[in-house]
């Protein structure tokens, strides 16, 4: 599928869901499906998830990047005792 056929679609999609959004406020389809307040609905019960999903990732983050300084800190270590023990021969 080309470029432009994929534009095209998804252009179709954006039309698709304005439709239905406009339907909800101004009935011209007559589905009788409120889409802007499920809409609503299902935002407020994903903003929830979303912000302890983004928490966790946060703080998988921060003791990931906490485990890499220490790493790190053994390391810098570990060749500062092999330069002392390097210079003592």
């Amino acid at each position: 599928m080309g470029a432009g056929a994929k534009i095209i679609g998804g252009l179709i999609l954006i039309l698709i869901g304005l439709g239905l959004f406009m339907d909800s406020v101004i009935p011209i389809i007559g589905t009788g499906v409120q889409w802007v307040s499920n809409f609503i609905i299902v935002l407020t019960g994903i903003i929830p998830i979303l912000l302890i999903i983004i928490g966790l990732f946060i703080v998988w983050l921060e003791i990931d990047e906490l485990k890499v300084q220490r790493e790190l800190e053994r390391e810098e270590q570990a060749r500062k005792t092999e330069k002392k023990k390097n210079n003592k021969k």
